[in-house]
C-alpha cells in the first residue's frame, strides 16, 4: 500500500515559534499532537548545550532527578510528621504533587522507564496520604495509576486501591482487584488479609 503524504495548512507564530492550525478542524488527537510538538519545542529551548543540541538519550538531568528525589523524601518526613502534627499530611502531600509534576515534565527524549518508576511511587505515596484523610476516590485513582506504571512489584499500589474501594462499598469491585493484585504480587500479606476482610463480609451476605 502507498503512503499518502497530506500537507497540513499550519501557522508559525513568529515571536513564540509555536505550531498552530487555527484552519482546520480542532479533533482531540490534532490538538494533542501540536501540544506535544510545542512543549518539545519549549524544552530544546531551556538545554544549556551547544547550539541546544539534545543531549544522548540515556543521561539524566541530575538536577531534576535530585530535585524529585529531595521532594519525595521531603513528603515522607512530613506524613511521618503527620502522625503528631496532623496539619503536616497535607503538606505531604503537596510535595508528592510537585514532585509527580517535575516527573512528567521530563523530555521525551530521557528513558521512559525512569518515569515510570518515579510516577508509580509517588502515586503510590499519595494514594497513601489521600487514605490517610479518608479522600477514597482520590486514594482509588491515584493507586489505580500507580499500578497503571509498575504493575508487578508494587504490591503496595494493589493493597491501597483495594482498601479505598472497600472503604466506598464497593465490594465485588474491590474482590476483582485483589484478585488480580495477588496474581501479579504473588501471596502477598497484606492483599491476602484484604481478600480474606472481603471473603468474610461475602459470607455474612452484606455484599
Amino acid at each position: 500500500m502507498d503512503e499518502t503524504f497530506t500537507l497540513l495548512p499550519l501557522h508559525l507564530d513568529p515571536p513564540s515559534k509555536a505550531i498552530s492550525a487555527p484552519t482546520l478542524e480542532q479533533t482531540s488527537s490534532l490538538v494533542t499532537e501540536l501540544a506535544l510538538l510545542n512543549q518539545t519545542h519549549r524544552q530544546l529551548l531551556t538545554l544549556d548545550t551547544p547550539s541546544q543540541v539534545p543531549p544522548a538519550p540515556l543521561p539524566l538531568n541530575p538536577k531534576r532527578s535530585a530535585q524529585i528525589n529531595k521532594m519525595r523524601e521531603q513528603g515522607n518526613s512530613m506524613y511521618q510528621k503527620s502522625r503528631s502534627q496532623p496539619s503536616a499530611i497535607s503538606e505531604a502531600g503537596k510535595l508528592y504533587s510537585y514532585a509527580l509534576e517535575m516527573a512528567l515534565l521530563r523530555p521525551a527524549w530521557e528513558p521512559s522507564a525512569i518515569v515510570r518508576d518515579e510516577v508509580a511511587v509517588l502515586l503510590a505515596n499519595r494514594a497513601q496520604v489521600n487514605m490517610s484523610l479518608q479522600a477514597w476516590p482520590e486514594g482509588a485513582a491515584d493507586a489505580e495509576g500507580s499500578v497503571e506504571m509498575k504493575r508487578q512489584g508494587n504490591a503496595k499500589a494493589w493493597w491501597r486501591r483495594g482498601k479505598c474501594l472497600v472503604e466506598m462499598g464497593r465490594w465485588e469491585e474491590a474482590a476483582k482487584w485483589v484478585a488480580k493484585g495477588l496474581e501479579s504480587e504473588g501471596n502477598d500479606a497484606d492483599l491476602r488479609g484484604l481478600m480474606k476482610e472481603i471473603e468474610k463480609k461475602a459470607e455474612q451476605g452484606s455484599i
